[in-house]
C-alpha cells in the first residue's frame, strides 16, 4: 500500500497552549481523504504544517516518500494547495494570475492554463480582472491555480466554502475527476459533514487539536444504521425508567432538546413504548429511524458518543 502523506504525532504550541496533539494521518496514493472538524479543531494549522507554511512543534511529516524540512522546495513543486482564502493580484486578470503562478513554480507548459480553467468551469473568463470574480469564481480560480502545474498532492482548505448547491455539486465532480482519472490524491478539509459523506475515501475525524478516527467511508457505512427516536417532555423520568426499568444503557439525549436516542434494540418498539406510558411518561412520538453518518460523525466531533443516562 503507498502512502503519499503521513503524519507522526504532529504537534503544534502557540504560546504554550497546543492547538494540534499527536496528529498521525496516512493518506494512500489516489485517494480523497475528507479532513473533517468543526471550526477551530486545527484543520488549517495541520495543513500549514503540511505546505510548510507553519513549523510544527514536534513530530514528522513524511510527503511522497520524503521527510518534510525547512528546506523541502522540490516536494513543494509536486504539491497544489489552498490554505485559507486563496489570494491573487486583485488587478490582474484569471490568465495572467494562473501565468505568474505557473513562473514561480518553474512550470512551463502553454496548454496547463486554458486546461485548468476548463476543468473547474471558468472558460471565457481569463480576460476578466479577479476584482469582478465573486466568492464562487475566486474559489474555482484558487483551485485551477492548484491543479495547473499537474500535482501529485492536491490540499485543500474549506474548499467549498460560501458556494451556491450548484457550484458544490460541479466541485464535487471535479474533485471524483481529479482523483480517479488523473490519479490525483487529494486531502480536503471541511466542516460540512453531509457533503464529505459523498466526496471522501477516508475521513479523518479531528477535534479540539486531536485526531479522533480515521476510518474507510465503507467501514463506517457497515456500521450500526437503526436507532429509535422518543419524543417525550418527561426527559429524566424517561431516561431513568429506560435504565432502571427496562435495563436500556445505549442510548443518548440530544441536549436543549426533547428527544432520546435509543440504539440498544432488543426490546420491541411496541413493549418498550407501553411500559414507558404504564409508569406515566407522555410520549409525544417514539419511531425507529435510520443512523445517518452525518449523526455518526456530530457525536464524534461533538464528544457526545452513545452514552448512558447517568451521565
Amino acid at each position: 500500500m503507498t502512502y503519499i502523506l503521513r503524519t507522526h504525532q504532529l504537534t503544534k504550541n502557540y504560546r504554550g497552549m497546543e492547538v494540534v496533539s499527536g496528529v498521525s494521518m496516512n493518506i494512500r496514493q489516489g485517494e480523497i481523504y475528507g479532513f473533517l472538524g468543526p471550526n477551530g479543531a486545527g484543520k488549517t494549522t495541520v495543513m500549514k504544517m503540511m505546505t510548510n507554511l507553519v513549523k510544527p512543534t514536534s513530530g514528522e511529516i513524511e510527503i511522497l516518500g520524503e521527510k518534510l524540512t525547512p528546506t523541502s522546495y522540490e516536494v513543494l513543486k509536486r504539491m497544489g494547495s489552498i490554505i485559507e482564502n486563496p489570494i491573487f493580484y486583485e488587478n490582474f486578470t484569471a490568465q495572467e494570475n494562473l501565468e505568474l503562478h505557473c513562473e514561480y513554480m518553474g512550470y512551463y507548459n502553454k496548454n496547463a492554463i486554458p486546461e485548468a480553467l476548463e476543468l473547474v468551469k471558468l472558460k471565457n473568463v481569463e480576460r476578466k480582472r479577479v476584482k469582478e470574480f465573486s466568492l464562487g469564481m475566486k474559489q474555482r480560480l484558487g483551485i485551477a491555480r492548484a491543479i495547473s502545474t499537474k500535482p501529485e498532492l492536491l490540499i485543500l482548505d474549506e474548499p467549498i466554502n460560501g458556494l451556491d448547491p450548484v457550484g458544490i455539486r460541479e466541485l464535487r465532480d471535479l474533485f471524483h475527476l481529479l482523483s480517479r482519472q488523473y490519479g490525483i490524491t487529494l486531502l480536503i478539509s471541511s466542516h460540512i459533514l453531509g457533503e464529505m459523506e459523498q466526496i471522501a475515501d477516508t475521513i479523518g475525524v479531528i477535534r479540539e487539536g486531536k485526531l479522533l478516527e480515521e476510518v474507510p467511508m465503507d467501514a463506517i457505512r457497515g456500521r450500526q444504521t437503526e436507532y429509535m427516536e422518543l419524543h417525550t417532555p418527561d426527559i429524566t423520568k424517561a431516561a431513568f425508567l429506560l435504565e432502571n426499568g427496562l435495563n436500556v444503557t445505549n442510548f443518548r439525549i440530544i441536549e436543549g432538546s426533547s428527544v432520546i436516542k435509543i440504539y440498544d434494540l432488543k426490546i420491541p418498539q411496541s413493549e418498550m413504548a407501553k411500559a414507558l406510558i404504564m409508569n406515566g411518561v407522555s410520549v409525544d412520538s417514539f419511531y425507529k429511524k435510520s443512523h445517518s453518518l452525518e449523526d455518526y460523525f456530530l457525536q464524534l466531533i461533538k464528544g457526545g458518543g452513545q452514552h448512558d443516562a447517568s451521565h
